[in-house]
Parts: C-alpha cells; sequence; structure tokens
C-alpha cells in the first residue's frame, strides 16, 4: 500500500465513523481556547475544563488578566499541573496580548508564538480551530496515532507534523487534528491501545507488523 493510499483509506474510515471531531476543551472565545489549550499541557481536558468557568468569569478580556496578580491566578489553577509556570504563562501572555495585539488573539502562527506559554502546538491549535487554518497541531495522541497506523515515520513533532501536513488536504487538516487525537485519547492509548475495537486494524501497520510476527 502506497503512503498516499494509506492516508485516502485513513480519511475515508474517520469521515465514515467520526464525523463529528472536535476540540473537547470548553471555550466562548478565542482568548479563552488560548486560556484553556496553555492549561491543557500534560493534564486532561476533563481537569482543565472543571476550572475554567471560573477563570473566564475572572478574566473575561486580555486586560483582566493581564492586570490580575501572580496569586490571584494561581489560586484558580494550582490543581491543574504545573501551576507555578501555568499562571506566568497565562498573565504573560495576555499582558503581550495587550500590549502587542491590541487585546486580539492572532491569527498568524508566528505571531501566536511570541506568547509566553504558546509554542508550536498550541499556535496550531488556536489557528486551526478559530481561524481555520490548514494546520494540524501534533500532541503526544497525534504522534502515537499517526506513527502506529503509518501516517509518519517521523522521529520528532516536526517530522510528524511535516508528513501529516503533506499527506491531508488542506480542507482536512483541521478536522484530521481531531480524527487523530480522539482516536488516540480513546481508543489507540498509549499502554493498552484497544486494537480489537479499532476499524482501522486492516491497515494500520504496527497492528499489521506485530500479527505477522505471531
Amino acid at each position: 500500500m502506497t503512503r498516499t493510499d494509506l492516508f485516502h483509506k485513513v480519511t475515508e474510515w474517520f469521515s465514515a465513523n467520526m464525523e463529528t471531531a472536535e476540540s473537547e476543551l470548553h471555550y466562548d472565545s478565542a482568548f479563552h481556547l488560548l486560556i484553556a489549550v496553555i492549561l491543557s499541557a500534560q493534564c486532561t481536558d476533563k481537569r482543565v475544563n472543571m476550572h475554567t468557568p471560573q477563570i473566564f468569569a475572572r478574566f473575561p478580556q486580555p486586560a483582566d488578566l493581564a492586570s490580575a496578580s501572580f496569586e490571584e491566578v494561581y489560586e484558580l489553577i494550582k490543581s491543574i499541573s504545573f501551576p507555578n509556570n501555568k499562571a506566568r504563562h497565562l498573565i504573560g501572555m495576555a499582558s503581550k496580548l495587550v500590549s502587542d495585539f491590541s487585546g486580539e488573539v492572532p491569527s498568524e502562527i508566528h505571531e501566536l508564538e511570541t506568547l509566553p506559554g504558546v509554542g508550536r502546538k498550541t499556535a496550531n491549535v488556536i489557528a486551526s480551530v478559530i481561524y481555520g487554518k490548514a494546520v494540524i497541531a501534533v500532541d503526544t495522541h497525534v504522534f502515537r496515532v499517526s506513527r502506529r497506523i503509518g501516517l509518519s515515520k517521523g522521529s520528532t513533532v516536526e517530522a510528524v507534523e511535516k508528513d501529516l501536513t503533506d499527506g491531508f488536504a488542506p480542507e482536512l487538516r483541521p478536522k484530521a487534528h481531531h480524527w487523530l487525537i480522539l482516536h488516540g485519547r480513546y481508543t489507540c492509548t498509549a499502554r493498552k491501545p484497544k486494537c480489537d475495537m479499532c476499524g482501522l486494524q486492516d491497515i494500520c501497520q504496527e497492528y499489521i507488523s506485530s500479527h505477522l510476527k505471531i
């Protein structure tokens, strides 16, 4: 099977079996999604969603968060992973939005990456989800699932992102990002993948390889 055929079959299966694929983070604005994505680093979306309602209510706009004290932000996120760093990042991010972007979340990835706490993955999520950019954010789920299925042999996040960008049509990339995340979160899990429940068995390169060895 060629790489093109593999991407075609993966797209065909997800289109038929995961018609609705979107972020599981709750948000009501670009600014609030940015907060949620920063908080979600090495933390579950479920836990982040438990805390964001009060965070969003307290900081509806970047200026509100930019003027907050470290202690105030920390108290709201202290049960989320790495609260010290994330509190500083959130305040710094909001301050830069106010000073450099007139309080608006930028749409360009290179501008998003200038914000404290925003790396390539977070920038791609915002660009994709909010602005519909044809980019794919590679988190741990996307990285793992892509390599298992055979969509990429890349050993770095950058290499996997390039392979996925090349393989999925531009209009599919935002949805493909969520296909792979959700598949990795609920089926192709890190420690005990649920291969018996997976409809991609016949094309998953890792599954095929492991069963050929039996």
